[in-house]
Order: structure tokens, then C-alpha cells, then sequence
């Protein structure tokens, strides 16, 4: 069907350009985070491009934005395209809205075309993806798929004590539809930049996204004693001494987690706070927190097994005490091969370059995985940069997204 339907790569684009003005920076990039009054502004635009080409708009209770499309048959579950329009502060034109804005081209062919498919059409932009002003992010599709309580993300608050369902209300994006009504889809669909250099690397045009990796996220506290800087060397038990070829491990460690096909694994220390953080005072106390990620759920294990064992390796040279506690875990999640199929099957038939690839990164759509039959499609970015000001990618890398996005969901749509 998706031949026949007036498929507009400009107009995406056109539109991207357009919504990237809302809480667009001076270096080129979008600050538009969740629940503010530049991502309600946001919002009531995708409101009005949508219900011009007739969808209707429902909203639920954590503020996800539905809009659906009628089918012929309406009994069938229907299926679904989304992501997200929120930002990082210092984010980018197509982190989440590149494929709210593809879904929504699609529903404008078809409203053009006089098209209908045979099952219904939903699009969706889910509340708060990214967590950069209310954490943990992924909270609009965690609480539909019951991985939050509505209670608990509801009574979640910002840095300056603002609450999560106080602002939703304020905003008037707090809806009455049930989240969980999400869960009774037919499948899902998600068009995403890479946010890694591999598919430019390679020369490629598509990513058919197979699973996400599964991810470990660990608490580490080592503890020793503060000592003047001025004081020898012989004797201290300095707590960045410990920490820091611990945190050196992490990449040491992720490098040798070796998959059968040879894929290492990803290490990350991303936070770290030095007691009392005095300069001339060696700490007594250091936190950090470690990211571990692998495609091989044996080869995660081992890597934390790892982390574990070396902590204990240091405590005891250096007489510290070192806690490696456990934060978070997410499962490695496989994406539906099927829809993956469908993906495949238009990126050949137009002469696509593609290949399969697993995502290392949270979206939406993992945790959608968990009860809707659902795939993701990269295209690439350049330089594989993103949550940036500087994040940018071609119309002809949109375009590409946008037709074999649109054939596989009309595939399965009319299945």
C-alpha cells in the first residue's frame, strides 16, 4: 500500500525543522524537557497536526498522548508507532521526535491517499523518555506496561521539588485513560536515530533492531580514612587509591566479556562524589556508580562477578573497606522477529543497506517488548553523537526511516 500513499520525506523533514523551534537553543539543539511549558507547547502542536488529518487524541492517566486511526476492522488489536517529543537540556532535532513525526507522515499519507488498513492505527508519544528533569526516564511506557506504579511515578519529583502529577495537572496533560490499555496492542514500532557511529561507519542506511542488551547497574562505596596531604605516603588508606583502579577495571573487564561471536561488553562509570573533596586532603571516602551492558546475559553476570572480585582484591591490599552493592538490572529483551521481518522485507525490495543490530541504549520500546510484540528501526547520525546540541542527520537518512518504517507497519497492519 505504502507506494500508493503520497509518502513525504519533505514534509518530515519540514516538520522536525518546525518543532525543533520549541525550546530550540543558540547552538542549534532543543531544550524541551518533560512536563515544562515549552514540552506542553510541543505537545499541542503534534495535537493539532494530528487531529487535522483526523485522529483522535486520548490521553492517560501519566499523560501518554494516544492518537488512533480507525481501521476496517476495528476488533483487531491495532497497531502502533510511537516514541517520544521530550528532551535532554542540551539535546538535539531527532532524539525521540524523528519517530513520533514519521508515524504521524504516515498517518497524513493515508488521510490523503482516503486509504484505510485493515487493522487499526495508533501513534503515541510517551511521557518523559528521557528522565532528564523527573528520573527514572522511560516513565510514560513503564507505567503502561506495569513495570511502575502509576502511584509511584505520580509522587515523583524534579530537582526543585516539583511534583510529577502536580505539573502534569497544571499543564492540563493528566488524562483519564487507563495506561494499562496500552498493553492490548497487535504490535509496536519505533523509529529512532542510532545514537552510535556503526551504521555510518559501515556505509549503511538502516539498523533492523533485533534485541536490547541486557543491562547491570551497580552502587560502589569504598571507605578509608582521611589524611593530611602533607603526611607520608606509607600507611595511608587514601579511598581514591582504591577507587581508582577499580574504576579502571570497569573497562578492563568490559573489553575481555567476550560473546561467542566476539562482542565485548560495555563498561560505563558515569557518577562520583570524593568525601570531604578537600585539595589537600586525601578522602576517606569515595562513591561512584558503575553501568555494565552485553548481549550475552552470561557474559553480563561474569562481569559483575568480575567488578565484585577485584573490589575485594583492592580492599584487602589497601586495608579499605569496599561495597559493591547492586542498583538495577534489565534483562537482555528480544524484539519480535516477525515485525523484524516486515522491516527487512521493504528495506530489500527498495535497495536499502542494512543489517541486524542490537541496541545498548533504553528506549520505549524495551520495556514495550515486554508485553507487545515490538522491533525498533535505526537509521544512522553523524559521528554517532546524540543527547547534544550538535546531533544532526540527512533528509535522505529520515526518508529512508520513514518509507521502510511506513511499509512494515501497512504489512502488518493488513496482515
Amino acid at each position: 500500500m505504502s507506494t500508493n500513499i503520497p509518502l513525504s520525506g519533505t514534509r518530515l523533514w519540514d516538520s522536525l525543522m518546525q518543532i525543533a523551534q520549541i525550546g530550540g537553543t543558540a547552538k542549534g539543539g532543543c531544550n524541551r524537557q518533560t512536563l515544562t511549558d515549552l514540552d506542553s507547547e510541543g505537545r499541542k502542536l503534534f495535537q493539532r497536526w494530528g487531529e487535522a488529518v483526523g485522529l483522535t487524541l486520548s490521553v492517560d492517566r501519566v499523560g501518554n498522548m494516544v492518537f488512533r486511526r480507525p481501521g476496517r476492522d476495528n476488533s483487531r488489536k491495532p497497531i502502533a508507532i510511537g516514541s517520544h517529543l521530550d528532551t535532554q537540556p542540551t539535546g538535539g532535532k531527532f532524539d525521540g521526535i524523528l519517530g513520533v513525526l514519521a508515524g504521524l507522515e504516515l498517518m497524513r499519507a493515508l488521510h490523503e491517499a482516503g486509504a484505510q488498513t485493515e487493522a487499526p492505527l495508533v501513534l503515541i508519544n510517551w511521557t518523559n523518555e528521557e528522565g532528564a528533569r523527573f528520573s527514572p526516564p522511560m516513565m510514560g511506557s513503564g507505567a503502561a506496561m506495569g513495570i511502575f506504579t502509576e502511584t509511584e511515578i505520580l509522587a515523583k519529583q524534579d530537582p526543585d521539588g516539583k511534583v510529577f502529577g502536580e505539573e502534569l495537572r497544571r499543564l492540563g496533560w493528566q488524562g483519564s485513560a487507563d495506561p494499562a490499555a496500552l498493553q492490548d496492542l497487535g504490535g509496536y514500532f519505533e523509529l529512532h536515530i542510532e545514537q552510535g557511529p556503526q551504521l555510518e561507519n559501515d556505509g549503511l542506511d538502516l539498523g533492523i533492531v533485533t534485541q536490547a542488551l541486557a543491562q547491570s547497574w551497580y552502587e560502589v562505596t569504598v571507605e578509608g580514612e582521611e589524611s593530611h596531604g602533607g603526611s607520608i605516603m606509607a600507611g595511608r588508606r587514601d579511598a581514591m587509591m582504591g577507587a581508582a583502579p577499580l574504576i579502571s577495571a570497569v573497562e578492563e573487564i568490559a573489553l575481555a566479556a567476550l560473546s561467542p561471536s566476539g562482542e565485548p561488553g560495555r563498561g560505563t562509570v558515569g557518577c562520583l562524589n570524593v568525601y570531604p573533596s578537600s585539595r589537600n586532603v586525601a578522602p576517606g571516602r569515595i562513591w561512584f556508580s558503575i553501568d555494565t551492558r552485553h548481549a550475552d546475559p552470561d557474559q553480563l553476570a561474569w562481569m559483575g562477578a568480575q567488578i565484585k572480585a577485584r573490589a575485594t582484591e583492592i580492599a584487602a591490599a589497601r586495608k579499605l573497606k569496599i561495597t559493591v552493592e547492586d542498583f538495577w538490572h534489565s534483562p537482555m529483551v528480544p524484539f519480535s522477529p516477525e515485525l523484524a521481518e516486515h522491516l527487512r522485507a521493504s528495506a530489500r525490495a527498495r535497495g536499502y543497506r542494512f543489517k541486524d543490530m542490537p541496541t545498548a541504549i533504553g528506549h520505549d520500546a524495551v520495556y514495550v517488548a515486554r508485553k507487545v510484540p515490538t522491533v525498533m528501526l535505526f537509521c544512522p547520525c553523524h559521528g554517532g553523537i546524540s543527547h547534544n546540541e550538535a546531533e544532526s542527520i540527512t533528509p535522505e537518512w529520515a526518508t529512508a526511516g520513514l518509507t521502510v518504517l511506513a511499509d512494515a507497519v501497512l504489512a502488518a497492519a493488513n496482515a
